[in-house]
């Protein structure tokens, strides 16, 4: 009896005391250091690398990363420099986790949590105003459903005016890598000082008569040249290495097994696309005249083996109009920042052309690739599903667009068709084009 009661009193004493630990720790708090919750990304796959600049962006927060509580804005004014080194952004080498490119890889269907493998030095880039909120709203998703919450790649925002409240929250709150907002300085959205401005508003007046897209308009110009020649250049793009540039209104209609950026380093990639076509002949009138007047000056630019098979039927003498469609674009920034493309740039500005024609990013880049890159370096992105009205990119082939789970539909597939030159591209390259291409053409 005696022993029974003495079990029964450790017993009590025991649960007293187990009572009173789960009192004490579920009613203190945590008086240490914080916890640096950047250092949880590491072990899930997300990107590491240092914020542009030393600027503080907004964190949206991504599965498996930390969020910040604030949603702060970058600022375009503050100082940055380039990244160096391999473009890795974090321990892992990239043969320690092979991408799946094929249904066949191991990991092809692993999309849900962060993926395997480094990040790259890389970010989007979006130029947008204030009004299309809504509609950027709609590109992010789509961005992020197929691809980035896998990633959790930055994402830039860029604007002429300074970005309100709300484009800010509204943004911040989709992305899953930090977004950082920039304003784009004056002497970048202006009209240089050797433009006649009387023959630029008479240009701008007769293009409007003959109705011609934009012809108008002197905001677009605006555009155009900054895209051109200067969104490379914005102090929150110089810390990075590769750019995916997204419009408002875009569609990716396949999911993206692998790392597009990862895919243009490893495999020596500066400048990539999914639709081409030929550019509005009466907005480029001398533009190839500024073109050739370059490649006589500038000789030492001119890469041997590059694309100019894809731009004139005649070795250079005329320019046939073929572009690739700007507004997709994945690309690497120290090409664009590199004095063969600067100085491209800089001599086709002095001519004027964006203001007294309609010079588009497009052909500027696309001539600007074909010239100063050898061929191999272009490349074309056949599994990224893409539609900016009123263009659409769907993969060629039944079986490939639902390993890709895509629902765009295989009629409204652009590539192939006459007006598009994607088959320019195939040839040049010795490219075998994708099986059910020719019941697609027109």
């Amino acid at each position: 009896m005696a022993a029974g009661s003495a079990r029964i009193v450790r017993y009590i004493l025991l649960s007293v005391f187990v009572l009173a630990v789960f009192y004490y720790v579920s009613h203190s708090s945590y008086d240490g250091p914080a916890l640096n919750t950047d250092s949880f990304t590491k072990g899930t796959g997300f990107g590491t690398h240092g914020t542009p600049g030393g600027l503080t962006g907004s964190g949206s927060g991504a599965a498996g990363s930390g969020s910040n509580a604030a949603a702060g804005s970058g600022s375009s004014g503050s100082s940055s420099s380039s990244s160096s080194g391999s473009g890795l952004t974090n321990q892992h080498s990239g043969l320690d986790a092979p991408m799946a490119m094929t249904p066949a890889d191991a990991g092809w269907n692993d999309l849900t949590g962060p993926a395997p493998g480094p990040r790259m030095n890389a970010t989007f880039v979006t130029l947008a105003r204030n009004s299309d909120v809504w509609e950027i709203a709609k590109s992010i998703r789509h961005v992020e459903d197929r691809f980035n919450r896998r990633y959790g790649y930055d994402w830039v925002f860029l604007n002429d005016k300074p970005f309100d409240a709300t484009f800010k929250k509204v943004t911040s709150s989709l992305v899953s890598g930090k977004t950082f907002y920039g304003e784009i300085p004056k002497e970048h959205w202006s009209f240089p000082e050797w433009i006649d401005q009387d023959k630029a508003r008479k240009v701008r007046e007769d293009m409007a008569q003959r109705k011609i897209i934009y012809g108008d308009s002197v905001s677009y110009r605006h555009m155009c040249r900054f895209e051109s020649g200067f969104f490379f250049r914005q102090p929150l793009m110089m810390n990075y290495e590769y750019y995916w540039r997204v419009e408002p209104s875009i569609e990716l209609y396949c999911d993206i097994h692998y790392d597009p950026f990862r895919y243009m380093k490893e495999n020596n990639k500066k400048y990539s696309f999914v639709l081409s076509l030929y550019e509005y002949v009466e907005t480029i009138p001398t533009l190839w005249d500024s073109t050739k007047k370059f490649m006589k000056n500038h000789p030492e630019h001119i890469a041997k083996d590059n694309s100019m098979a894809f731009l004139s039927d005649d070795g250079g003498d005329t320019y046939n109009h073929c572009h690739f469609w700007s507004n997709f674009e994945v690309g690497s920034l120290e090409w664009l920042r590199s004095d063969a493309y600067i100085d491209f740039f800089e001599s086709l500005d002095k001519d004027g052309g964006f203001f007294y024609e309609r010079w588009g990013d497009a052909p500027v880049h696309s001539i600007g690739a074909g010239i100063l890159l050898p061929k191999e370096e272009i490349h074309f992105f056949n599994d990224i599903a893409y539609y900016h009205v009123p263009f659409t990119h769907c993969p060629t082939g039944e079986q490939k667009r639902i390993d890709l789970r895509c629902h765009c539909n295989p009629k409204e597939n652009f590539d192939w068709k006459g007006y598009s030159c994607t088959s320019r591209y195939f040839d040049l390259n010795g490219l075998e084009k994708p099986e059910g291409y020719e019941a697609q053409q027109d």
